[in-house]
């Protein structure tokens, strides 16, 4: 009896999930141009960055496999699409409000996402990487006082 009702179940789900992939939603992925980029205060500072916030903050998203499949690719869409408005480091000649508050959320846990860096492993940061990453950002964006970016180049 268990075991129908298990293989009914999973019977189902499987049903469900292939149904969910005619939904044309999420798998607009492509990259506009970069256009300007922060004068970064070092390579390094644009490595970390790179590895840890270009994904969903830049025009330089790297779409992992599963980012074509729904419902993760709603997910995934929706989150780069949001993280580009918010702050993009590939269009920097527009104004980027959360440009200074980056090197803030960085050390309160808000980026990058628990979530994030639990599927892209790259993303995970050392302690130590945390601590240059924030040092940088400061350095190239500012500290998040309220003043307009810093950093951009001509």
């Amino acid at each position: 009896m268990v075991k129908r009702w298990v293989l009914a179940a999973v019977v189902a789900g499987a049903a469900v999930l292939l149904a969910l992939q005619a939904v044309p939603c999420g798998r607009a992925h492509f990259n506009p141009p970069v256009r300007k980029e922060p004068a970064w205060d070092s390579p390094q500072t644009r490595a970390l960055v790179a590895r840890a916030c270009f994904d969903c903050h830049s025009n330089e998203t790297t779409w992992p496999w599963y980012a074509s499949v729904a419902p993760m690719s709603w997910l995934i869409q929706r989150d780069v699409e949001e993280g580009r408005r918010a702050l993009n480091y590939s269009e920097w000649d527009r104004s980027q409000k959360e440009g200074a508050e980056s090197a803030k959320s960085v050390p309160k846990g808000e980026m990058p996402p628990w979530y994030y860096t639990a599927v892209q492993w790259k993303a995970w940061l050392s302690p130590a990487e945390r601590e240059a990453l924030i040092r940088g950002l400061t350095a190239t964006l500012g500290s998040g006082d309220g003043g307009r970016e810093r950093g951009s180049r001509d």
